[in-house]
């Protein structure tokens, strides 16, 4: 799923050591996974912003 922008700013898009690459995951089934790779405008549903400094903002 590397290939939605954001991905790189996901918590969910992690560096993987053992295939020495970066990978989501998010468990999809075939399906999803097709839906969301046929429509180039779709956004992610399971997107999450890996801002750790989000709540120290709020708390300001």
């Amino acid at each position: 799923m590397s290939g939605f922008s954001g991905c790189e700013s996901c918590s969910h898009f992690v560096w993987n050591e053992d295939l020495e690459e970066y990978e989501c995951l998010v468990d999809l089934d075939e399906d999803e996974y097709a839906r969301l790779l046929s429509d180039r405008s779709a956004v992610c549903p399971f997107y999450c912003n890996d801002d750790e400094y989000r709540i120290v903002r709020r708390q300001n």
